[in-house]
């Protein structure tokens, strides 16, 4: 996030605004991730998204360590990923699971202990970028539940886990 900017001029509290929505330059996925986490306390989380930086991966690093997650699941692009091979053993030792598979999607579900649940849909990938973004925010448990099960089919039927990708190429 661009330091003179909060998250509260751009997004309203998820208890008084169930669906919002901002095309920004001035905050980051894992700004948002933050600041739900905040809202609605330890929660599990699923993201997908085509690529993830090192920087982003760092960012996720201090989410997980805060306490603020349970678990994080993560579904990445295995061509773009291809890319970024140094990554992956990091990616291993932050991410409870991930999964490549052929993927352009930039969704983000976070469910807490409490039985929050919060939808993210954006076009930023897991990458730092100054460009303008959309986001798409909503606490609606059917579009949560549909995602979901969305992204659960993905990493159960039509991906495969990056651990078994590692196991192939350090045996």
């Amino acid at each position: 996030m661009k330091r003179n900017t909060s998250i509260s001029a751009i997004f309203a509290p998820l208890k008084d605004s169930p669906v919002q929505s901002a095309l920004t330059n001035t905050v980051q996925i894992a700004d948002i991730l933050e600041w739900v986490l905040e809202q609605v306390g330890t929660s599990e989380v699923w993201q997908t998204s085509f690529s993830i930086s090192e920087e982003f991966l760092r960012r996720l690093y201090h989410i997980t360590r805060s306490g603020s997650t349970s678990a994080i699941h993560l579904i990445l692009d295995y061509k773009a990923t291809n890319k970024t091979k140094q990554l992956w053993v990091f990616i291993e030792k932050v991410i409870t699971t991930t999964h490549l598979t052929d993927n352009h999607s930039k969704v983000l579900l976070v469910e807490s202990v409490n039985g929050d649940k919060v939808s993210i849909i954006t076009s930023q990938n897991l990458t730092r970028g100054n460009r303008n973004e959309s986001y798409i925010i909503t606490t609606d448990s059917k579009v949560f539940d549909k995602l979901k099960a969305e992204v659960l089919d993905l990493m159960n039927n039509q991906s495969v886990p990056l651990s078994d990708i590692l196991k192939q190429v350090l045996d």
